[in-house]
């Protein structure tokens, strides 16, 4: 059985407010871990969310829309 991946929350952070979101990235993890949550969490960077989007597909498209565009 193959898992769905899918985005659960997203954020933008501004250039400047990188050590914010290292610090939510880090506080979301801890609390997913403490109550036995197996999700991954991420930063991702991009020049704008199209960008984020086309370099980071797996994030944003299942498996099979993964398949059908590559």
């Amino acid at each position: 059985m193959t898992a769905k991946l899918r985005s659960v929350h997203f954020k933008s952070y501004s250039d400047l407010e990188s050590n914010v979101a290292e610090d939510e990235r880090l506080d979301l993890e801890l609390d997913l871990n403490r109550r036995g949550v197996q999700h991954e969490v991420v930063l991702l960077q991009a020049q704008d969310e199209t960008a984020l989007r086309r370099t980071h597909r797996r994030y944003f498209e299942d498996l099979s829309e993964l398949i059908e565009i590559s």
